[in-house]
């Protein structure tokens, strides 16, 4: 039984996710840490099982969003950007966004430790909280709670260029489009040895499509990349 303290506690909780729950025992135990069960003799009531849910809730949702929005990204790259945002530090970083730290239950030992602030436990009590959601009410409640969250941290990682591989992009373009694949090469170096700026040009079939700049020639050729195709899509028009 949840004391009155406890209730309010929750409530506060409740109103900041936007979500009430139909059994808020499960909530409780979403934010309850096996260093708090540990303590007092409790088995099977700490967050383990829903931190294990979560993680596949919150994938779930946020490649939904990323395979409808981005149609024109492929698999790895939807999987680098998934990466940037469902990881410990941006999980960490959505828990203390709602104070989740506040809400959990902790040993004694992870509360002189600090472990309200802790980044692992708080990604982890966030995947709970995602987990716990889903149980009681399904996807729907986990989308409006949750992915204003995620959705921010989506949008500002959207921009990346290191996320996008163009070279694989317009590899893939031309073995489909001209039965070939592009060759890249070299053909300049700027800057002392600390500081070297690389240009490569990109060729298809011998002709030169594109050419780029970067700080290293891995940079470099998928600035090239990124020319040539774009050069490519706009002929297509």
């Amino acid at each position: 039984m949840l004391s009155e303290h406890r209730l309010e506690a929750l409530m506060l909780l409740q109103d900041r996710l936007g979500y009430r729950f139909n059994d808020v025992g499960l909530l409780n135990k979403a934010l309850t840490h096996k260093s708090y069960t540990h303590e007092n003799r409790e088995t099977f009531r700490h967050n383990e099982r829903f931190e294990f849910l979560g993680d596949s809730v919150l994938d779930l949702i946020v490649s939904d969003f990323m395979v409808r929005q981005y149609s024109e990204l492929n698999e790895g790259v939807l999987s680098k950007m998934r990466a940037a945002v469902v990881n410990e530090t941006s999980l960490a970083g959505f828990a203390r966004e709602i104070d989740l730290g506040r809400f959990l239950l902790l040993g004694k030992g992870e509360e002189n430790t600090g472990g309200r602030d802790k980044s692992s436990l708080l990604a982890n009590a966030f995947e709970a909280l995602a987990g716990a959601i889903f149980f009681d009410g399904q996807l729907d409640p986990v989308r409006e709670a949750l992915f204003p969250l995620l959705k921010k941290e989506i949008e500002r990682n959207e921009g990346a260029a290191t996320l996008r591989d163009f070279k694989s992009d317009f590899q893939e373009y031309t073995q489909n489009r001209l039965n070939c694949v592009p060759v890249y090469k070299v053909v300049g170096e700027t800057g002392p040895d600390h500081d070297k700026l690389f240009e490569v040009a990109v060729s298809v079939k011998k002709n030169i499509q594109g050419k780029g700049l970067g700080k290293s020639k891995k940079e470099a050729e998928q600035s090239a990349a990124m020319k040539a195709l774009e050069s490519f899509r706009l002929n297509e028009k």
